[in-house]
């Protein structure tokens, strides 16, 4: 009896271990299920909002914030065969190095801000990685159009399209009307509107330049007015131009009141009275000289603050900045034949009676001799201005028989 109890006792006592394993088993058990739905929900979740985001920022369907409109083109995302954009209805593989080095449409969206950024790039590379045939940027600063085009385009007239490249600053809404066969045809450059005697002359020789070294073939700049035009043949003035070690920008010092008159002392000590120049607005400049001119800001602005429409900051800005830093790299005159003997606000104006055989002579004869790489030569003006519209047959008649073209 008293064994039986003991082993009853034991039992009892052995009982309620058991009964609180299977109870604490249950409840991990319960956790772990709850647990796992928990994760499960959670990850459903932020999968949710994960697609959600994802949808919204890297979506193919084209919307404000497609993942291709924000990287990439388009076309990329297609064969080799579509990597191209439409350009006036042409495709244009904008990928190729053509593209790159000429800019075959001159059409553009760019900012003068972006436009001259861009212009200023210089490749550190000597060599480069195509032929290159230096060129000569023919660039018409017009306000509408131009009376002596037809000129121009006997002097372009079978020449070698490799060795120059033509550009048209005309005002905001005038489109120049050629046939698709004229060398002026799609030339415009996206242009503002200019004031005479004011620094939007110099924003548009600036856009010209800027424009025309996006060539990376354009080595020599001249600019060019709608009343200019050449007074020798274009291998004349080509052989010229390619063979000077110099550029041609009039810069001199003027005391009269229309030169250091027009100096403003706020412009100290940047620029000082000593250094003031003036100078043609027309000029011809070499590629090194035009980065330089296109990419300044600082002394730019300075005019801009300073040299007002009573100042004609087209006469001395480049002659100024030229003569302060690259002097040494400048001939110092004009190739361009001016007739300022009326003593004017503006030169004489050629018209119809004076177009004669002996007048071309005397636009080529004018000067005895000037510098040329540091030799005398008489061969001084290739250019001359200002011609009236009424002049355009006579000279057209002349071309074969003095002009050579």
């Amino acid at each position: 009896m008293v064994r039986n109890r003991e082993k009853e006792e034991s039992e009892s006592r052995l009982i309620p271990p058991v009964s609180i394993s299977v109870a604490d088993s249950t409840s991990i058990s319960l956790i772990k299920v709850i647990s796992t739905l928990i994760i499960f929900v959670l990850g459903i979740v932020i999968g949710l909002v994960s697609s959600f985001h994802l949808r919204k920022y890297f979506t193919f369907e084209g919307d404000q914030f497609s993942f291709k409109s924000i990287y990439f083109e388009t076309e990329q995302f297609s064969s080799h065969d579509n990597e191209m954009m439409l350009v006036n209805g042409e495709r244009d593989d904008c990928l190729s190095m053509d593209r790159f080095l000429r800019q075959g449409n001159l059409i553009h969206q760019m900012t003068d801000k972006e436009l001259f950024w861009r212009a200023s790039l210089v490749p550190q590379k000597e060599e480069f990685p195509f032929r290159r045939v230096p060129k000569v940027a023919f660039m018409f600063l017009t306000r509408g159009p131009l009376p002596m085009l037809p000129l121009w385009e006997r002097f372009f007239s079978g020449q070698d399209v490799e060795k120059y490249s033509i550009y048209v600053h005309a005002l905001p809404g005038f489109e120049l009307q050629v046939s698709n066969s004229s060398v002026f045809y799609r030339r415009q450059i996206p242009s503002q509107h200019v004031q005479w005697g004011s620094v939007s002359l110099v924003d548009a020789e600036k856009r010209l330049l800027a424009n025309a070294l996006l060539d990376f073939s354009n080595e020599r700049f001249v600019l060019i007015s709608e009343s200019c035009i050449p007074i020798y043949n274009f291998s004349t003035i080509y052989s010229y131009l390619m063979g000077s070690e110099h550029s041609f920008v009039e810069s001199y010092d003027d005391p009269s009141r229309y030169g250091r008159g027009r100096y403003s002392r706020w412009m100290k000590p940047d620029i000082r009275l000593a250094e003031w120049r003036k100078g043609s607005q027309w000029f011809e400049i070499r590629r090194n000289l035009a980065v330089r001119v296109v990419a300044d800001s600082k002394y730019y602005l300075l005019f801009k603050k300073y040299c007002k429409p009573s100042c004609y900051p087209d006469e001395h800005y480049i002659p100024t900045y030229l003569r302060k830093f690259y002097g040494a790299l400048n001939a110092n005159r004009t190739i361009t034949y001016v007739d300022w003997s009326q003593m004017g606000p503006h030169p004489a104006t050629f018209v119809a009676a004076n177009i004669t055989v002996g007048f071309i002579h005397s636009l080529r004869n004018n000067v005895t001799q000037c510098s040329y790489n540091s030799r005398n030569t008489s061969l001084c003006h290739l250019f001359a201005r200002k011609f009236d519209p009424s002049s355009l047959e006579p000279l057209l008649n002349l071309t074969s028989q003095v002009l050579g073209f």
